[in-house]
C-alpha cells in the first residue's frame, strides 16, 4: 500500500528512523506540506500520516483512495473526523506517548518562574557576580513550592503525572476534570479559588475554548501562577495579558498559543512575567520514539484487521 507522511519533520528531524513504517508499505515522507499541496501529495495513497497538516472534508472528498489517516499526535482536531467517519475512513491517534515528557516540562516552566535560572545565569555571564559586593544576589523573588497548592484542570494521564510530581515537591493538589474525578471531588470553582499554581491539561473542545478568561481569572487567588502545556485556545490571551499587567496573575508560562507558529501581534509577547516556549513539551527524543512506535503499531494493527486507537468510530 502507498503511505504518505505529509509533515514528518517535527516528529523526525533526522534522529529517528522511518524503517518501521517502510516495512508496511511504499512510503513517501514530506518534511512539510503547504495546505494547497495536500490533495496533490496524497494522490492515490490509501494511507496518510499527519501531524498538523489539516485533513478537511474537502481533502477527504478529493482523495477517493484514502482509507486510513494516522495522526502523529494525541489531539486530532486537524482531521474532520465526521467527514472521515462518513466515508468509513479510520482515523487513529497516539494517546499516551508524551505523558512523562509534558509533566516534566510543566515543572521546567514552573521552576523557571520560581528561580529565573536563565536570567541569573546571564547576569553571572555578564560579570555582575564577579563585580558584586555580596556573596550572592537575586533580581526576582524566589519561590518555594512546598506547602503551596497546585490546581490541575484536566485530570487525565498527563494531569495525574503532573500531580505526582507536584506531591514530590511537597505541594497539595486540587484537580478538576469535566469527565473524570480528581484526587477528591473538586469543582472548577474550588480549583480556581484554592490554587497557588494552575496547570491546564484539557483536550480542546467547543465547551472549554477560552475557559481562562477575565471571569475565571477573577476567581483565582491574587498572584496566581498559570501554566499551559495543553492547547492555546483554552486561554483568552487578551484577558491573560491584562491580568499579567495588573499583577492579578503573577506569572504565566505557555508552551502553546492560539495560533501556531505564534503571530508577532500575540498579546502575550513582550511581557516580562510571561514565558513562552515553541510547543516543545512533547518533543524529547524518547517521546518522539514512542510516538513513532505507536504510529507504526496502529497501522500494523489496522492492516491485520484489528484496529486500535480509532477516533472515527
Amino acid at each position: 500500500m502507498k503511505i504518505v507522511v505529509l509533515d514528518g519533520y517535527t516528529e523526525n528531524p533526522g534522529d529517528l528512523s522511518w524503517a518501521g513504517l517502510e516495512a508496511l508499505g511504499d512510503v513517501t515522507v514530506y518534511d512539510h506540506t503547504p495546505f494547497d499541496q495536500t490533495i496533490a501529495r496524497i494522490g492515490g495513497a490509501e494511507i496518510i500520516l499527519t501531524n498538523k497538516t489539516p485533513i478537511t472534508a474537502e481533502v477527504i472528498a478529493a482523495c477517493p483512495a484514502l482509507k486510513y489517516v494516522g495522526v502523529l499526535a494525541t489531539g486530532y482536531n486537524v482531521v474532520d473526523v465526521e467527514a472521515a467517519k462518513a466515508r468509513g475512513i479510520v482515523v487513529t491517534n497516539i494517546p499516551t506517548y508524551g505523558t512523562q515528557a509534558v509533566a516534566q516540562f510543566v515543572f521546567a516552566l514552573l521552576l523557571e518562574i520560581c528561580h529565573h535560572v536563565a536570567h541569573h545565569n546571564q547576569a553571572v555571564q555578564e560579570g555582575r557576580w564577579s563585580n558584586g559586593r555580596d556573596f550572592c544576589f537575586w533580581d526576582y523573588p524566589l519561590i518555594e513550592l512546598a506547602g503551596k497548592t497546585m490546581g490541575i484542570i484536566g485530570y487525565g494521564r498527563i494531569g495525574r503525572a503532573t500531580a505526582a510530581i507536584a506531591k514530590a515537591f511537597g505541594m497539595k493538589v486540587l484537580a478538576y476534570d469535566a469527565y473524570a474525578e480528581g484526587p477528591e471531588p473538586t469543582t472548577l470553582e474550588e480549583v480556581l479559588a484554592g490554587s497557588d499554581v494552575i496547570s491546564l491539561h484539557c483536550p480542546l473542545s467547543k465547551e472549554n475554548t477560552g475557559m481562562i478568561n477575565a471571569d475565571t481569572i477573577a476567581q483565582m487567588k491574587d498572584g496566581v501562577i498559570l501554566i499551559n502545556t495543553s492547547r492555546g485556545p483554552l486561554i483568552n490571551e487578551a484577558d491573560l495579558r491584562a491580568a499579567l499587567l495588573s499583577g492579578k496573575v503573577a506569572a504565566a508560562a505557555v508552551d502553546v498559543v492560539s495560533t501556531e507558529p505564534i503571530r508577532m501581534d500575540n498579546p502575550l509577547l513582550g511581557l516580562e512575567n510571561c514565558f513562552i516556549t515553541p510547543h516543545i513539551a512533547w518533543a524529547n527524543k524518547e517521546s518522539r520514539q514512542r510516538l513513532m512506535d505507536v504510529a507504526v503499531s496502529n497501522l500494523a494493527s489496522w492492516l491485520d484487521g484489528n484496529t486500535v486507537n480509532n477516533v472515527a468510530k
